[in-house]
């Protein structure tokens, strides 16, 4: 377990410098410290997500507000997805439905950003 939080600290470092300036409001950095708390249960997919995964998740559907925002959030998601090789695909795709969130797309390898 030390090794997935040591990956997934990794993964998030990554991601926050993958910012493209200009073309959105919202950083990677603010997803990632969002989606941040959500880690243990997207790789465990045991028990339910945090308090603290629903409350980023909801901050994270107010900031992204935008079709660019929604587009930038979805990618940085999604990169910070594809560096987890054991990710619980189907606990990441569930987490809005659970903590009862609307967000625009789900946390997921797969996803197209661009639709």
């Amino acid at each position: 377990m030390k090794g997935v939080a040591i990956s997934v600290l990794m993964v998030l470092a990554m991601v926050q410098l993958m910012v493209r300036p200009g073309e959105a409001t919202i950083s990677c950095e603010e997803v990632v410290n969002l989606v941040r708390p959500c880690a243990p249960y997207i790789v465990t997919g045991i028990g339910s997500p945090t308090v603290a995964c629903c409350n980023g998740l909801d901050q994270l559907r107010k900031s992204a507000t935008t079709t660019a925002d929604k587009q930038q959030a979805c990618q940085c998601a999604k990169d910070a997805a594809a560096g987890f090789p054991m990710i619980n695909e189907q606990a990441a795709a569930s987490l809005h439905t659970i903590c009862k969130i609307h967000i625009d797309f789900p946390i997921s390898k797969n996803i197209n950003c661009q639709e």
